[in-house]
């Protein structure tokens, strides 16, 4: 078998040099196309499910949401486990699915199997997917900083309401997860001695605002040959200042009694104020908004960075002072790491040559392994393409390390051959 590759290749060399062309083209290629990361992903294949529901127990969280969601989802196709955890307003869910199971099927199965429990959930809960991303997806971090003054609280809306959208609708990204600051909320704080004064429940002042804060929809009136659209705005702050606002949510009419309205003012101190949080970013010292842009499942990390560095850029004239500050970027290690795969291939090209040189004294030998080498990593760049796997830290160091044993199985073949013909020549070529 192996003499007959042999004679093929020695007959058919303009064939054999045109593969090798094409085998390092389409090696090139896959160079570029694998996707290339720093940290190999060893997560398990998984889809969580979270669900909030404000201000209650964790008690709560479990016999209301974890444990019907969970009995629920075991009936999931392909799934092999099913995990939860209750916090304080908060359930989690994990689905875990065997590792040949696609990852997009796994989360559309999933839902489907949500369809099925909604019904049996507390009203006004609704369980949601997590971002389609793996556990390694975090890929940039950053922070913002003012140059014109902004508290906390405005920095945090400016990224909850502009920055986060904008780096979301980059294509790679998954999620960008806000952190820090102070997210600004319309606190209503009731005074209980004035609901007894007036008699009047506490679920009574919570439906009135809710129900002042909606638009009304109606028909439509044709006034000379022109349609007018009739509808009730009731959007509370729509268009308005703050001050206007929280002056809208306190004439809320709670209820009327003998003609005389009862207004949320007369209940409760409207305010604006920080929403309750459990943690803070600290960066350099001071306490930092940002945000954490984390990559969708089986992008190419590289390329998502760029578009993120570049979508940032365009984003820093349209933020009034405010500039973005990147803290955390894997492009910096995944350099690294490519980096010493250059260097590795590099020296052992180099001390290949030089001993191939020095114990054989033959050029041509030299060259022969000076290319074979290339070659065989191009190859291992197009199996990884072909079988999907990724470039990261530990599969490029396999590649690494097998250049030394074929640096090994080189030198060891070529003086065999050169021993061969060297004899053959003692003899005297026939």
């Amino acid at each position: 078998m192996i003499r007959t590759i042999l004679d093929f290749c020695i007959r058919e060399r303009l064939l054999v040099l045109l593969a090798s062309v094409l085998l390092i083209v389409y090696g090139w290629y896959s160079t570029q196309k694998v996707p290339l990361d720093a940290i190999p992903n060893v997560g398990e294949n998984q889809v969580i499910v979270l669900t909030e529901w404000a201000g209650r127990s964790p008690k709560d969280m479990e016999d209301q949401i974890t444990y019907p969601l969970s009995i629920a989802l075991q009936a999931v196709p392909g799934s092999k486990s099913v995990r939860g955890k209750s916090m304080f307003g908060f359930s989690f869910v994990q689905v875990t699915f065997d590792d040949d199971v696609d990852f997009y099927w796994a989360r559309s199965r999933v839902v489907e199997q949500l369809t099925t429990v909604t019904g049996a959930l507390p009203e006004g809960v609704t369980p949601t997917l997590g971002p389609d991303a793996t556990g390694l997806g975090q890929i940039y971090y950053y922070v913002l900083e003012s140059t014109n003054g902004m508290d906390l609280a405005e920095l945090r809306s400016k990224q909850d309401f502009f920055i986060k959208y904008a780096l979301q609708s980059v294509e790679g990204v998954a999620e960008v997860a806000s952190i820090g600051g102070y997210v600004k909320q319309y606190q209503i704080e009731v005074d209980p001695d004035k609901l007894r004064y007036h008699d009047i429940p506490l679920r009574k002042v919570i439906q009135a605002v809710k129900e002042s804060n909606i638009d009304v929809g109606a028909k439509t009136v044709e006034v000379s040959g022109m349609e007018f659209l009739v509808r009730g705005k009731g959007f509370i702050g729509s268009d308005k200042t703050e001050p206007e606002t929280l002056k809208q949510i306190e004439d809320t009419v709670v209820l009327t009694r003998h003609g005389i309205p009862v207004r949320v003012r007369d209940l409760a101190q409207v305010q604006i104020g920080p929403s309750f949080r459990r943690g803070a970013l600290d960066y350099n010292g001071k306490e930092a908004v940002g945000g954490v842009v984390v990559m969708r499942y089986r992008e190419n990390p590289r390329e998502v960075i760029e578009r993120v560095e570049a979508k940032v850029m365009a984003l820093e004239s349209e933020l009034d002072g405010i500039k973005i500050t990147a803290v955390y970027n894997r492009t910096d290690l995944i350099d690294e790491t490519v980096s010493t795969l250059t260097t590795a291939l590099a020296d052992e090209l180099l001390i290949t040559i030089a001993m191939v040189v020095l114990f054989l004294l033959h050029v041509r030998a030299s060259i022969i392994m000076a290319i074979t080498l290339p070659m065989a990593v191009l190859m291992s760049f197009i199996g990884m393409k072909v079988f999907g796997v990724d470039a990261n830290i530990m599969s490029l160091a396999g590649i690494v390390i097998a250049i030394g044993t074929m640096v090994d199985m080189g030198i060891i073949i070529l003086e065999n051959i050169y021993g061969s013909l060297s004899e053959w020549e003692s003899k005297g070529s026939p």
